[in-house]
């Protein structure tokens, strides 16, 4: 179980004067980046910095865009990302979760701050 489905805050900071988008994002633990979809990177005016092979869970592999920064927000936490331009919703991988300091809670299905930092987000450096 490392599947939820939340709510983020997406914002090109870059582009200071363009609102940020509250979005539904698929929060999966078992996947690494940041994908968006098309019609996000044309609301928020994302370029694109490179292109990216990826290997799909089919094994097919695919070149797709590599855009940024994006500023992610979810309740008290704030990261930057850059993310793959892929799929039809965003997910939320495990790389940008880690920078937040993102749990999902099996029990109840939900992605929250980590409850042994609730106020700061906390990392391992070391």
């Amino acid at each position: 179980m490392g599947l939820v489905n939340s709510k983020v805050s997406l914002r090109n900071p870059r582009i200071p004067e363009l609102s940020a988008i509250e979005v539904p994002a698929l929060a999966d633990s078992g996947a690494l980046h940041l994908c968006i979809p098309e019609h996000v990177q044309i609301q928020l005016k994302l370029e694109a910095i490179d292109s990216k092979e990826v290997t799909l869970a089919d094994g097919s592999k695919k070149m797709v865009q590599y855009v940024g920064p994006i500023e992610l927000r979810f309740k008290n936490r704030v990261g930057f990302a850059g993310a793959l331009v892929m799929g039809d919703q965003v997910l939320l991988g495990a790389i940008p979760m880690e920078d937040m300091d993102l749990v999902v809670i099996p029990k109840t299905r939900t992605l929250d701050v980590n409850p042994d930092s609730p106020n700061v987000a906390s990392s391992i450096v070391k």
